[in-house]
């Protein structure tokens, strides 16, 4: 594969990801550069080419690595304390296991208010591990006072005591040593280096490329311009590729983390203009305010750059909510694709019988901030009728639907295949439905017809969601019906919690076979 960068031209994708084998492909050495070629492909060069749902989802491993710190101190506790009650746990006085318990708390509390979960940029293994080693023998001192008030003067209590600090102090930097190394690999292959994209190809972006080039640590991938006819066809090396309004379509936006306005911040109605059009983007849109020196522009470029691990505090986080989420789609989501296996190999033998074709019926939809997934259906229509790109919405007594069909599809069994897209983590069981690239709604494509459309992909799509369990379900005929699907899902999108999802799954299958009206 050539260089990925090197195929980025005003309206060329970035190279596909192997998201059904694994990991992104890694590129290949670069090419011999021409003058005309350098300034359409750039000088940033990531290794892997990851889309932000991927990149989110490395940005979460810190939930899932205290997840193992506690399993291991939970562990090494119970094995200790269960060491100083011959009786076994259950009947042991609480002066005997309450020291472990305190110890494994304050251990566990620390390492998160310290925030060792964070692996931030430029941090040190060895003062990591330090860090670390500290909070576990804080955690053993901390038991061994409760003990000490406890029990003085019981010997086997303190050679548990010892056994357990010794054992919790391994433990945990062994783990710690394997947590820094995985980061540490994450950031050389580029995964946690922030992809930005510049609007205004003006001294202000041309200062930020500068330094960006200096330091490495931030990738910018392209400059949109509405001035095309003035600006240059790049920018330090960096192309310029299209006008700003190109970034609604742009097949680059699902790589982008943040959108940069790099113009003067002093042409207000400039700066309300872009802001108001960007903003029905999923990305996130930062204004580049002019540094006034050296000093400053480093200080800018620390905040664009910065990223560190999720942060697991606070209870309004949306990363820790992220992670709940994800815990929530692989639990459930494994339960009902092994609860349901039968059921779905029972529909798979009636599609067989039923009509010449595949059992699957695979399609490109927008997934989380645009990105392009294959979302997986049982087939419910002739296979020689068969549409893609969703161009003409099913009617009722669609002559497409076969026989098995009509009933899959108005019992939506046939969507039971999005388990798979759940597990592998580009759908979610609750959100907004994914909709076909290009569907239409009349002759006009549904996207183009409300400007907050793409609020919808700020979240993962769902096999089901708020809108599906309010009456907005199935084909979009009008642009109402696309306005009003919009507005139930950006309602989800700002109201998510894991109770709402639950209810909406419980709600589900009553009120989707209670809806006579829908046509699907």
């Amino acid at each position: 594969m050539t260089d990925a960068a090197t195929r980025l031209s005003r309206h060329d994708a970035p190279p596909r990801k192997a998201t059904a084998q694994g990991p992104a492909q890694r590129v290949g050495k670069p090419v011999t550069r021409t003058d005309a070629g350098a300034a359409r492909r750039g000088p940033f060069r990531p290794d892997v080419w990851l889309n932000a749902r991927q990149r989110h989802a490395s940005r979460l491993a810190a939930h899932y690595f205290r997840a193992f710190d506690v399993l291991a101190v939970t562990g090494l506790t119970l094995l200790c304390a269960a060491f100083v009650a011959p009786g076994g746990l259950i009947h042991a006085e609480v002066s005997q296991i309450a020291p472990f318990g305190l110890g494994a708390l304050t251990t566990l509390a620390l390492l998160r208010s310290l925030g060792r979960y964070r692996f931030s940029r430029g941090q040190r293994t060895a003062t990591h591990l330090a860090s670390v080693a500290g909070v576990a023998l804080v955690g053993a001192a901390a038991a061994a006072a409760l003990a000490l008030v406890l029990r003085p003067g019981d010997a086997t209590r303190w050679d548990a005591l010892i056994l357990w600090g010794g054992l919790n102090l391994a433990a945990l930097t062994a783990l710690h040593l394997t947590w820094c190394g995985r980061v540490a690999r994450w950031r050389a292959s580029g995964a946690l280096t922030p992809n930005i994209v510049l609007v205004g190809a003006t001294r202000h972006a041309e200062a930020l490329i500068r330094e960006a080039l200096k330091r490495r640590d931030l990738n910018v991938l392209g400059i949109f311009d509405d001035r095309l006819a003035r600006s240059p066809a790049a920018v330090k090396g960096v192309p310029v590729l299209g006008a700003s309004g190109d970034l609604l379509t742009h097949k680059m936006t699902p790589y982008v983390d943040r959108i940069v306005l790099a113009i003067d911040p002093r042409a207000e109605a400039r700066v309300r203009e872009l802001t108001a059009r960007l903003s029905t983007l999923p990305n996130e849109v930062t204004l580049l305010v002019e540094p006034n020196g050296a000093q400053e522009m480093t200080a800018a470029l620390d905040r664009l750059a910065a990223a560190p691990l999720a942060d697991i505090q606070g209870s309004a986080d949306p990363d820790r909510r992220a992670f709940h989420k994800r815990m929530q789609d692989l639990i459930l989501g494994l339960i009902a694709l092994i609860a349901l296996s039968p059921v779905m190999a029972v529909i798979a033998l009636a599609i067989r019988l039923d009509s010449p074709g595949p059992i699957f019926f695979r399609q490109r939809r927008h997934g989380f901030n645009q990105e392009e997934i294959v979302v997986w259906k049982f087939r419910s229509m002739r296979q020689e009728a068969a549409d893609a790109t969703a161009s003409r919405q099913v009617t009722h007594n669609d002559d497409r639907v076969t026989r098995i069909g009509k009933f899959i599809r108005a019992t939506s069994l046939d969507e039971l295949p999005q388990l798979l897209n759940v597990v592998t983590g580009e759908m979610s069981l609750v959100g907004p439905r994914p909709h076909a690239i290009g569907m239409k709604t009349g002759h006009v494509e549904s996207a183009r017809l409300v400007g907050e459309y793409a609020h919808r992909h700020r979240i993962k799509p769902g096999m089901t969601g708020w809108a599906a369990v309010n009456g907005s379900r199935g084909p979009l005929h009008t642009a109402q019906d696309v306005r009003r699907r919009v507005q139930l899902d950006i309602d989800y999108v700002e109201r998510q919690s894991l109770w709402m999802d639950l209810w909406i799954m419980a709600v589900t299958v009553p009120v989707l076979l209670g809806d006579r009206a829908a046509i699907r």
